[in-house]
């Protein structure tokens, strides 16, 4: 149920295309809610039959051109309402940590490359965090809204960090065995 509620906050903070929304999603939002490109447009056809969202009104009709679209007060109650809602946590689903339960029955062969690996990536991935962090919130910029983008960003940053921790646990663990 969270894509319509992604999509929502998207058009909210500026109306887009599908497209625009596509390429927003692999810059911000689809650090924590992914998104494939179909995915999107499914959900834009979607919002729209249920009185959501709009496609604004283009001056020049053109051919080919792309729909943009805004969100309808409806939408707007929608998003207020979702986001006073309970949810409880998910369930972590992670291949690693099965990969490493499954090493205890038959060996931990192979285990440390991946986890090697796994350390390099969230490297990369804390280090574009930050490089977000640097970029896009500078100090002074203290506005509830900048305050609240901050404090997802830096979700991703504490995971990222605790991954960091783990995986080198892990790792030193798993090296010790071999």
């Amino acid at each position: 149920m969270s894509l319509p509620h992604a999509i929502l906050t998207a058009l909210l903070e500026k109306p887009s295309s599908g497209l625009e929304l596509t390429r927003r999603f692999d810059k911000s939002i689809g650090y924590f809610w992914s998104a494939t490109h179909q995915q999107i447009y499914r959900e834009l056809g979607r919002l729209e039959e249920a009185g959501l969202i709009r496609e604004l009104p283009s001056e020049v009709p053109v051919r080919g051109q792309k729909k943009q679209y805004e969100v309808l007060d409806a939408g707007s109650a929608e998003l207020a309402r979702w986001v006073g809602e309970s949810q409880d946590p998910k369930a972590i689903r992670d291949p690693l940590l099965l990969r490493i339960r499954a090493a205890a029955v038959v060996g931990p062969n192979g285990l440390a490359a991946e986890l090697r690996r796994h350390l390099d990536l969230h490297r990369r991935q804390l280090a574009v965090y930050e490089a977000i962090e640097e970029k896009d919130f500078p100090p002074g910029r203290d506005s509830d809204e900048d305050r609240l983008r901050r404090l997802v960003l830096h979700g991703g940053v504490g995971l990222e960090t605790f991954w960091l921790r783990w995986l080198e646990e892990a790792l030193a663990e798993v090296e010790d065995m071999t």
